[in-house]
């Protein structure tokens, strides 16, 4: 079942972090995050940094510590989500200029 979750906030980490605060998994949140605000705000802008530093805070050494391997896979993490956010801007733009170079025929 790990896996299954694992896979699934890889894929959709907003969905994975709904599920976690639905079905009581935010006690994993509150663990690695002293104030609620910090997680919510991560949902809407950077869901899957969100959910790899809490694993990282919770399950990789001492429990309320960050390894080295957990602050690069949180390195990794914001990477991806600054990757995403970029990937959709170029995306709209393109989209954009497809639609002014067809009102202009």
């Amino acid at each position: 079942m790990p896996l299954a979750f694992g896979c699934l906030a890889i894929i959709f980490p907003r969905l994975a972090l709904f599920l976690m605060w639905l079905f009581g998994g935010g006690g994993y949140l509150v663990r690695a995050y002293e104030h609620w605000l910090w997680p919510l705000i991560g949902f809407f802008f950077l869901p899957l940094t969100t959910l790899v530093f809490a694993y990282c805070h919770n399950s990789l050494g001492a429990p309320g510590e960050m390894t080295p391997l957990g602050w690069l896979l949180t390195a990794l993490a914001v990477m991806m989500d600054v990757g995403l956010l970029g990937g959709g801007r170029k995306s709209a733009n393109r989209w954009r200029d497809r639609d002014k170079t067809r009102a202009s025929r």
